[in-house]
C-alpha cells in the first residue's frame, strides 16, 4: 500500500505520520506532500528520512491512499487529481462532508459506510467526533431524538498557529506586554470566546452546525434535533463537551454507563471525570458525570478527547485500516 499525507507539515499531517508509525500501517511507500515552501526538507520516520514533495496534480501518481490534512478550499482543489490517480481520498476538511455520494465516517460508529465510497472519504468535525463516541452507545440502545451540547474546544483546533497564539500570549502577560491576538478573534490566554467559525446567518456558527449535520449523517438519524454552542478555551489540545440528549424510549443511567463501558474506542471514567490533560496525546475518548437531565427528559454527561489525534488524524488512519481490512 501506497499512502500519501496531503499538508503533511501542519499539526494534523504530523499526526497522521505518527499514527501510521505507532499502529504499524503496512505502507510501501510514505509520500510526504505540502506547499512549495516546504518542498526538500526531511523528516524522519522509523529510522529513514522521507523527502517532502510540492503538492501538485502530479504528486498523487501510484498512490493508493491520500490522508488530507488541508484546508477546505486547498482540498476541493487537489481532490480531482486525487481521483484522477487512482487514489481513495480520506479527507480531513470540511470540503465533502455532507454531500451525499461521500461517506463521512466514525470506523467505531458507522464503519461500513466507507466501503460505499466513490473515491473520497470525508472524515468528521472534531468535536463531532468526540461526541458522538461518547453517545453512539447509547445510540444503540435506542435513538436519540434531541441533544443539546456546549463544546469547550482547545487551540489545537485551530492547528500549530493556535497552540503558539496562547504560548505567545501567556509569556507577554507574563512580562507585562500587550496582546496582539491574529488567529482568534480575541485574547485567548485566560479567557473564553464564545464563536468558532463564521456566521451561517441565523447567529448559530459553521463550527455550531457541524455536530447536527453531520452528527445525523453518521448516527443515520435523519430527524434528530441539535443545538450546540461552540467555545474556544486556553486548553493547548483535547476538546470538553457537556451534552445532553433524549432517547425514542427511556435509558437509564445504568444502561448508559453499561453500553459506554462495552462501547469500542470509549472509556467510561467512574471514579472521578474526564479532563482534557487525561485524555491528550492517545486515542481513546473519556465519558462521564452521566446523570439525567431534568429539561429534555433524558441524559446528560460530559466527555473529553484529543483533537489532534481521535478528533483528526487518528480516525483518518482508522479509516485507511478499515478499508484494508475489508
Amino acid at each position: 500500500m501506497k499512502v500519501g499525507i496531503l499538508g503533511a507539515t501542519g499539526a494534523v499531517g504530523q499526526q497522521m505520520l505518527e499514527c501510521l508509525g505507532e499502529r504499524y500501517v503496512n505502507c510501501d511507500e510514505i509520500r510526504l506532500l505540502a506547499s512549495s515552501r516546504s518542498a526538500g526538507k526531511t523528516v524522519s520516520f522509523q529510522g529513514n528520512e522521507l523527502v517532502i514533495q510540492e503538492a501538485n496534480d502530479s504528486a498523487f501518481a501510484g498512490l493508493d491512499v491520500v490522508l488530507g490534512a488541508v484546508e477546505a478550499d486547498h482540498s476541493r482543489l487537489f481532490a480531482p487529481a486525487i481521483k484522477q490517480a487512482g487514489a481513495v481520498y480520506i479527507d480531513n476538511s470540511s470540503a465533502f462532508r455532507l454531500e451525499d455520494d461521500v461517506p463521512l465516517v466514525v470506523p467505531e460508529i458507522n464503519g461500513e459506510d466507507a466501503l460505499h465510497h466513490n473515491g473520497i472519504i470525508a472524515n468528521p468535525n472534531c468535536s463531532t467526533i468526540i461526541t458522538l463516541m461518547a453517545v453512539a452507545p447509547v445510540h444503540k440502545l435506542s435513538p436519540i431524538q434531541a441533544m443539546v451540547a456546549s463544546t469547550y474546544q482547545a487551540v489545537s483546533g485551530a492547528g500549530i498557529a493556535g497552540m503558539n497564539e496562547l504560548k505567545e500570549e501567556v509569556e507577554a502577560i507574563a512580562k507585562g506586554e500587550p496582546v496582539k491576538p491574529s488567529c482568534f478573534p480575541a485574547q485567548i490566554a485566560y479567557n473564553c470566546i464564545p464563536w468558532i467559525g463564521s456566521d451561517t446567518g441565523n447567529g448559530i456558527t459553521t463550527e455550531e452546525a457541524k455536530l447536527g449535520n453531520e452528527g445525523r449523517k453518521i448516527l443515520h438519524a435523519p430527524d434528530m434535533k441539535v443545538t450546540c454552542t461552540c467555545v474556544r478555551v486556553p486548553v493547548y489540545r483535547s476538546h470538553s463537551i457537556s451534552v445532553s440528549f433524549r432517547c425514542a424510549e427511556d435509558i437509564t443511567i445504568a444502561q448508559a454507563e453499561d453500553a459506554i463501558r462495552n462501547g469500542e474506542g470509549v472509556r467510561l471514567i467512574e471514579e472521578g471525570y474526564p479532563m482534557p490533560l487525561d485524555t491528550s496525546n492517545q486515542d481513546i475518548v473519556f465519558a462521564g458525570r452521566i446523570r439525567k437531565d431534568e429539561a429534555l427528559g433524558g441524559l446528560t454527561l460530559w466527555c473529553c478527547g484529543d483533537q489532534i489525534r481521535k478528533g483528526a488524524a487518528t480516525n483518518a488512519v482508522e479509516i485507511l485500516e478499515y478499508l484494508s481490512r475489508h
